[in-house]
């Protein structure tokens, strides 16, 4: 969708006509059929209501409408400008309107509210439908483009920040959305290449032999059975001092999990294509950082396979060594996250040597069983990282909830052969995952682990998606990166 800014009211315009406005606090320029109606209709500006009415100017009729933000001293007021937005493009996306004027003109938006209106019309606006032939038209999208008309001083600047990072999260959203007969290790890998094209991101790929000679056998095990080769994605954005350290955000990218030898059951497996929902996240968040010049070091890794059973496939009791040397009795098949991400893990402390290490990865069911969809599990060894997450979530709206770890759930994956096993019992499953990948991080490095299983995809519309790829992790990234990384 095109934002365009407009300096000046608009010469006949005859375009749908939409003010923002705070909640029991109509202005006192509204044109007076508006304010009637609206109090017809109940609109009192509740963050995201709605109110459409119909006015006449320079003879011809327009559509007007009103768009609640809530209270000014709201503390997620940034939050309720974004469903503002949202609402808006959710009225109007397949209205067979093509374009959207929002009035700003004697608002007190400050131009980074107004920026937050324009990101959550954006993403509210983002749909996947290459593979629909046949909508009717009162289902296609019309709405291409938004107009910002009288926005304060700075708001064009402010927005082209937002922007970037409304690009990463669509980014995200097309990789978590296609089929995995289009998205595999190999066509991941080339999408990047293509849309990091220029920005300044450097990526590296190790292929399978590579991977091999690196003595990567846990990730390996797991592609074994797939006839897509499997693949380590590496992007680097030097953005902040010579030589210092980055922070390295690592993602599972399993782009079709079957459960490998332990099938999962057929209902909802087509689910599965999200399983790279980390990967997604992660190369959505290194996009937002280099398209707005992020002044900080960052590394971005993403190990890349598919779950498969056929003959070669791995099976449950299987042995296998790890990079770091670590053996591992693999118990269960569909445990594969944690089989990738010890690898990645274990090649970026050695390769960067960085500052900090954050994985993001749809990791179990568990986590669904206790978060819902309304957080995404942070798991951390280090307090100061993990408030920082914390603190990122809130403000970003990429909320997290920090879970517990300790000596008492990581002996649930030791194992009677190996060095651990890749499954604990079935209570406190996220946890033992949490701790499985622990095992990995080298002593002293700060970590945590994201696991967002619950939270990638999405079966209802919400306040700024569409139903399906929400996007999510992007944005706590990205928020993580501008508080902590670039003050």
């Amino acid at each position: 969708m095109q934002i365009e800014f407009v300096n000046g009211a608009l010469a006949a315009n005859t375009s749908p006509i939409a003010r923002i406005i705070d909640q029991d606090a109509l202005p006192a320029d509204l044109e007076p059929v508006l304010v009637e109606g609206a109090r017809a209709s109940r609109f009192s500006g509740k963050t995201g209501q709605i109110f459409e009415g119909f006015l006449s100017r320079g003879g011809a009729v327009v559509r007007a409408s009103l768009a609640g933000a809530g209270s000014p001293s709201a503390k997620d007021r940034m939050a309720a400008m974004e469903r503002a937005g949202a609402a808006l493009t959710a009225k109007y996306l397949a209205s067979g309107e093509t374009t959207l004027t929002i009035d700003f003109s004697g608002s007190a938006l400050t131009a980074g509210e107004v920026a937050a209106v324009l990101l959550g019309a954006r993403l509210r606006g983002w749909r996947h439908d290459a593979y629909r032939t046949k909508l009717l038209d009162d289902h296609k999208v019309s709405l291409t483009t938004i107009r910002a008309v009288g926005a304060p001083e700075g708001s064009d600047a402010a927005w082209e920040i937002e922007a970037a990072l409304a690009a990463g999260v669509e980014f995200t959203r097309e990789l978590v959305t296609e089929p995995a007969n289009v998205l595999y290790p190999e066509s991941f890998v080339a999408r990047a290449q293509q849309r990091m094209a220029g920005t300044g991101i450097a990526i590296r790929v190790l292929d399978e032999a590579e991977m091999a000679a690196l003595g990567m056998g846990s990730l390996l095990g797991v592609a074994q059975g797939s006839v897509r080769k499997p693949r380590l994605l590496v992007m680097e954005w030097k953005g902040g001092p010579v030589g210092e350290k980055p922070t390295a955000f690592v993602g599972k990218g399993v782009t079709f999990d079957t459960g490998g030898i332990s099938l999962k059951p057929p209902g909802g497996m087509e689910d599965m294509k999200w399983d790279m929902g980390g990967a997604g996240a992660v190369a959505g968040a290194m996009l937002a950082l280099a398209l707005r010049k992020a002044k900080a070091n960052v590394v971005g890794i993403c190990g890349l396979v598919e779950n498969m059973p056929d003959g070669g496939a791995q099976r449950p009791g299987d042995v296998v060594t790890s990079m770091s040397g670590q053996t591992i009795e693999v118990i269960n098949t569909d445990a594969e996250g944690r089989l990738v991400l010890c690898d990645a893990i274990t090649w970026t402390q050695r390769e960067f040597k960085p500052a900090a290490v954050i994985d993001l990865a749809t990791l179990t069911g568990a986590m669904i069983i206790s978060l819902g969809h309304e957080h995404g599990g942070l798991f951390s060894n280090d307090d100061a990282l993990a408030e920082k997450l914390l603190g990122a979530g809130t403000a970003s709206g990429d909320k997290l909830w920090r879970m517990p770890m300790g000596p008492a759930y990581d002996k649930l994956i030791d194992s009677p052969i190996a060095d651990m096993k890749n499954v604990g019992p079935r209570e406190g499953g996220s946890i033992s995952a949490a701790q499985f990948i622990q095992r990995f991080v080298d002593k002293g490095m700060p970590w945590a682990h994201l696991d967002i299983a619950g939270m990638v995809w999405s079966n209802k519309p919400g306040a700024t998606w569409d139903k399906g790829a929400t996007g999510y992790g992007v944005r706590v990234l990205d928020r993580y990166v501008r508080d902590t990384l670039e003050v």
